[in-house]
């Protein structure tokens, strides 16, 4: 088990949130809400099936995980977002289409998948436009470090499959660079290096905003192997 982290990667809005919002934090979160305890998850149980899983880290507005859950109603969809704001709009769309697949923690991932998510509980694990902190005295708060890799590594099943994409260069080569170097993950670039814009990744408002700014983006894929 790796050592608790400390420093959060991520600050706390407030103030955002619509009344529409706080409607489906409070009516629909029985349905599609899954609270955090620090207890395990019974994944199963959570779902009401066995079935193959994708996890959504930091899924901001829903986009992704929202249009993932719709087009591939055979795969269970967890989604882990802080902001209250967009927990409760992928709320309002998840009762608008009835995504009966998809389920959602407002909470801490790095917490989450430490104390609450067994190994070997997902198929595909997603992490899109993370915040970059880009001032170098705020790299400590990047997510992606060398121990959260590893831990995402173990959550995911053998043969998994590891996404991530930045609009912030010097953040990719970082990711790039923890994820190359763990043992467990393979890249699906032929040289260790960036892969194409996955098909089914809708552009997000934050890759929207990086284009209009003139940054690339740059993806990145992992296969979990068995070692």
């Amino acid at each position: 088990m790796h050592a608790p982290r400390h420093i959060r990667s991520f600050v706390l809005r407030a103030g955002r949130v619509t009344h529409a919002q706080e409607r489906a934090l409070a009516d629909l979160w029985p349905v599609f809400g899954v609270d955090f305890d620090g207890r395990t998850l019974d994944l199963d149980q959570v779902f009401g099936r066995s079935a193959p899983r994708c996890l959504e880290i930091g899924f901001g507005t829903g986009e992704v995980i929202g249009s993932l859950s719709k087009a591939h109603p055979e795969t269970d969809h967890l989604g882990i977002e802080v902001h209250r704001s967009g927990v409760g709009r992928l709320l309002l769309q998840a009762r608008e289409q009835n995504l009966s697949n998809l389920r959602i923690v407002c909470h801490d991932a790095v917490e989450v998948l430490r104390s609450a998510v067994p190994d070997h509980s997902f198929d595909t694990i997603l992490i899109f436009f993370p915040d970059p902190w880009h001032k170098k005295r705020h790299h400590k708060r990047r997510l992606i470090d060398a121990a959260f890799v590893a831990t995402l590594a173990e959550k995911l099943r053998p043969g998994g499959m590891l996404r991530l994409a930045t609009d912030w260069e010097e953040y990719a080569e970082q990711m790039r660079t923890v994820c190359n170097a763990c043992e467990s993950l393979a890249s699906q670039s032929g040289e260790g290096g960036y892969v194409q814009r996955p098909d089914f990744r809708p552009p997000t408002r934050f890759e929207r905003r990086g284009e209009r700014l003139g940054h690339g983006v740059w993806d990145l894929a992992y296969v979990k192997t068995g070692r």
